[in-house]
């Protein structure tokens, strides 16, 4: 796996002027993000050495690479998923090439359902920790001890100060933002009323199907990560309503303007 990392790290390399400061992921609905980014260069998944194929509707699939709000970035305009069949480490295997050019923080966004009743569809939520019940990690097996230690400590994947840095910025953009844990499944079926309610009960305020992996990576590979999610559909388990992908979809989009606003101060926020 090492190897094939390089190999995908060494042809995007090419294509860089400078190294990276900042890794960003997107998710369903949300590729549109990277469309604020001062554009370098842009490659299909397909041409880049044994990357996966997104395919879930949604995800575009393209790596794209610029400038945000005058800092270096490259942007994953779609992501993988444990339910499409790929295992833990084809998930993460664009963390640990970005990881390889050079950045230092790992920016992630996903859609999201609500858990906590006090949240709304179309609300953005900071993840402060999270619960990870795919069954799955992405550190099973060998270890890399080229990216990181057989057993990396999760005690503060979320850093306090960098949760603190997105609630100061969205303060100033006026924007109206939720903290919470998020509980990352296996998916592709979305949550029962039982299982919902059990997600609630352990501490969950939202859940999805990505994020988990690609966090435990970035940790595992000494990254800062920051993970906002777009609420898109709120799940109270005694009135359960059925929920579509479209659906899911159409709230992202219309999430996405304001969490680009929100990144764009993130990043120049950032330190170098």
């Amino acid at each position: 796996m090492e190897k094939e990392i390089l190999r995908a790290a060494r042809f995007l390399e090419e294509r860089m002027d400078a190294p990276p400061l900042i890794g960003m992921v997107t998710g369903t609905g949300l590729g549109d993000l990277v469309e604020a980014m001062e554009e370098a260069f842009r490659v299909p998944y397909e041409e880049i050495p044994h990357f996966p194929r997104s395919t879930t509707e949604g995800h575009r699939g393209n790596f794209v690479g610029g400038i945000l709000a005058g800092r270096p970035i490259v942007a994953l305009q779609g992501r993988f998923h444990l339910y499409e069949g790929y295992t833990p480490q084809d998930v993460i295997l664009p963390v640990r090439v970005m990881a390889k050019l050079g950045i230092q923080y790992l920016l992630i966004s996903s859609a999201a359902g609500g858990l906590n009743p006090l949240f709304f569809k179309g609300d953005l939520m900071v993840v402060t920790d999270h619960i990870n019940l795919t069954g799955a990690n992405p550190l099973v097996g060998p270890n890399l001890d080229a990216f990181g230690p057989r057993f990396p400590d999760m005690s503060t994947v979320y850093p306090a100060d960098l949760v603190r840095l997105v609630r100061r910025e969205a303060l100033n953009q006026g924007i109206h933002l939720r903290e919470g844990v998020y509980a990352g499944v296996l998916g592709p079926s979305l949550e029962t009323p039982a299982e919902t309610r059990f997600l609630r009960l352990i501490g969950a305020d939202a859940v999805g199907m990505s994020t988990v992996q690609e966090a435990i990576a970035a940790v595992h590979c000494g990254l800062r990560v920051i993970a906002v999610v777009a609420i898109t559909n709120v799940n109270l388990p005694d009135c359960m309503g059925q929920t579509t992908l479209e659906e899911v979809i159409e709230a992202a989009e219309r999430a996405g303007p304001v969490l680009a606003a929100l990144w764009q101060g993130v990043v120049a926020a950032l330190p170098s």
